[in-house]
């Protein structure tokens, strides 16, 4: 398993914007897709967004429109750019990445390796 290493979380008001970064440590794979997931106290873990190595995106509803997610395929990172956070995106956050098999399920489907996460607060 492949070691993330994310950075950017913090705590922000309503309204407020954050960019999650996420980095393979050691890069020397190519990742078939990398992806962010988040878990608030007493919730189930829910996917929130996937990009796959050609650039395709994938969010879930709840953050279309204002979360959005890149790649860097030379580097092996990901950021997630997340603008107008309320207070129902207070979780940890989660990249996810796969490092083998197909290239074309998302990470929020299918993922091999897991950051340490990454805490998100937006107060009211």
């Amino acid at each position: 398993q492949e070691q993330l290493v994310e950075s950017g979380g913090g705590s922000v008001q309503a309204g407020g914007s954050l960019r999650l970064s996420c980095a393979a440590s050691r890069g020397t794979y190519k990742t078939r897709c990398m992806g962010w997931f988040r878990q608030a106290p007493g919730k189930e873990r829910e996917g929130v967004a996937s990009i796959l190595s050609d650039g395709r995106e994938v969010y879930a509803d709840s953050v279309k429109g204002r979360f959005t997610i890149t790649r860097d395929n030379a580097k092996n990172t990901a950021h997630l750019q997340m603008v107008d956070l309320q207070p129902d995106d207070t979780a940890m956050y989660y990249c996810a990445a796969r490092f083998s098999g197909n290239w074309y399920e998302s990470c929020l489907e299918n993922s091999d390796s897991w950051g340490q996460g990454t805490q998100v607060t937006v107060s009211s």
